[in-house]
């Protein structure tokens, strides 16, 4: 993984692909975030490599002629690390390696590599851990190509392999023992959540930086870390909140993304067990994000596999204080009005007006609508209230507020 440290002032290429998958716009704009995540590490990007093919290359990703141009920018510009927008196989990893002659990073070691500068609690820690450990095992043969230039001769007979089986031996023994420290940190937190009692939990899910923990903190009036910057929050925070007479817990839980690394999901349980026991989800959407729709279908993805898609849910979309449409002139008649031209009151009357999902447009940041947000917040955990507590129970919530 990227040492902090090392990573400060590090120059980078990034490389991408267009498929028949991925047209040119979803990699661009999967390179844009491509970007944001290597500058999140702490790398600069200095130039990006898009090649158009019906399929990576199962050997080296890239074409050899594309290869051998980046190979030229790199040694020309003194670049130290190249950076793929997918993840690359051993096989990937080690020919090209051979080739560029510099460091190589896909986009699950790079978020892998965030994780790790970002986690706090031991939990978190040892959550990212298990998703280095399982992703490096399969891949230790690049640490020991060094011997391929060594073609045998007394005392060359297999030492190689003999340290990698080695390497692996401990590599399997630590996923061991992390595997074990989680069930341990599980049941933990298993503990914690039955010690809650009754009260109805409300958990914060959408893409990352869209802006939870800075709704967390605003509704909550916490102190939660918050950052202009990919996987600014990693552990699982839980506050009391109360809205008129209702008393709740609200958890803010660790963001999604496009292409997240199925060894994080695995690790990530007891996080995502935050999700999957809440009674109401509040998905927060930066709407001031150009593909914020693909943010949605990405987070509800997620949601799917967790077995979390069909919960009571309020979208609650945020930062319209950073909300900008594009003008078409009065006397521009060919230019058909798209997405990128409505305003919010446009969007407001789209999918977004359907009824049986409620939506909410905020800005947690100059708190805008926070009432608005609060009074529909407070009248879904109601509904759930009402159900769980005797009725007895909520007159006395409402006879505390009167008084």
């Amino acid at each position: 993984m990227i040492d902090a440290k090392e990573a400060i002032s590090e120059k980078a290429v990034l490389i991408g692909v267009i498929t028949q998958q991925q047209n040119e716009t979803q990699s661009d704009e999967y390179l844009d975030e491509l970007e944001f995540l290597t500058q999140t590490a702490g790398g600069v990007v200095v130039k990006r490599f898009v090649q158009k093919m019906e399929r990576p290359n199962p050997k080296t990703f890239l074409g050899a002629g594309k290869l051998e141009e980046v190979k030229d920018y790199i040694q020309a510009n003194t670049i130290g690390t190249a950076i793929f927008d997918d993840e690359l196989s051993p096989a990937q990893l080690r020919n090209i390696e051979k080739i560029l002659d510099c460091k190589i990073l896909d986009r699950t070691n790079l978020i892998l590599d965030i994780f790790a500068q970002r986690a706090q609690t031991s939990s978190a820690k040892t959550q990212v851990e298990l998703a280095q450990s399982e992703y490096l095992l399969p891949r230790l043969t690049r640490l020991w190509t060094h011997l391929d230039k060594q073609k045998g001769g007394i005392g060359m007979r297999g030492p190689g392999e003999t340290e990698i089986e080695t390497d692996r031996r401990i590599i399997r023994d630590k996923i061991s023992v992390l595997k074990k420290r989680l069930k341990t940190i599980d049941k933990q937190m298993a503990i914690q959540r039955k010690n809650r009692g009754k009260m109805v939990r409300v958990a914060l899910v959408g893409y990352t930086n869209v802006g939870k923990s800075t709704l967390m903190n605003v509704i909550s009036k916490s102190d939660v870390f918050a950052e202009n910057k990919l996987f600014a929050t990693l552990d699982t925070t839980v506050r009391k909140v109360v809205i008129k007479n209702i008393p709740f817990l609200m958890t803010d839980t660790v963001g999604f993304i496009r292409k997240l690394p199925t060894q994080l999901v695995e690790s990530f349980k007891s996080t995502l067990d935050e999700v999957r026991e809440a009674d109401l989800l509040l998905h927060v959407v930066d709407i001031s994000h150009p593909n914020f729709e693909d943010h949605i279908a990405s987070v509800n993805t997620i949601l799917d596999d967790i077995k979390c898609a069909d919960k009571p849910t309020l979208m609650v979309f945020n930062k319209i204080d950073a909300y900008e449409h594009e003008t078409i002139d009065a006397d521009d008649l060919e230019t058909e009005k798209g997405k990128e031209h409505y305003t919010l009151q446009d969007w407001k009357k789209t999918w977004m007006n359907d009824k049986e999902v409620e939506s909410i447009f905020i800005s947690a940041l100059n708190k805008e609508n926070l009432e608005d947000f609060k009074d529909k917040t407070y009248e879904e955990v109601k509904k759930i209230h009402i159900q769980r507590f005797p009725y007895n129970d909520f007159l006395y919530y409402e006879y505390k507020e009167e008084e």
